[in-house]
């Protein structure tokens, strides 16, 4: 995932590798705090919408883009969508 990532930051540097990897894992918890299945266990990859959503988040976070807001914004569209689809509800 980190890879997938930068690429989408256009990070070809290891020098983000600490801060890219917390915004995954951030992006990670704040998608199970509205109650989507993010398996620890399974990479994120497997899932195109999960993916796109980390990356959404990644460069809505990511530095000083003028288009923060707008991934912002269709970041949490995306959000909303997953934590109302039946078949990404977490269990328990």
């Amino acid at each position: 995932m980190l890879d997938k990532v930068k690429n989408a930051l256009r990070v070809k540097t290891e020098a983000f590798d600490d801060e890219i990897q917390d915004l995954i894992d951030a992006c990670k918890a704040d998608l199970r705090l509205v109650g989507v299945n993010v398996p620890e266990d399974t990479p994120a990859e497997g899932d195109p919408l999960i993916t796109r959503a980390i990356v959404l988040y990644a460069k809505a976070n990511f530095g000083y883009s003028e288009d923060s807001e707008k991934y912002r914004a269709a970041y949490d569209y995306l959000k909303c969508s997953l934590s109302l689809a039946g078949d990404y509800h977490a269990l328990g």
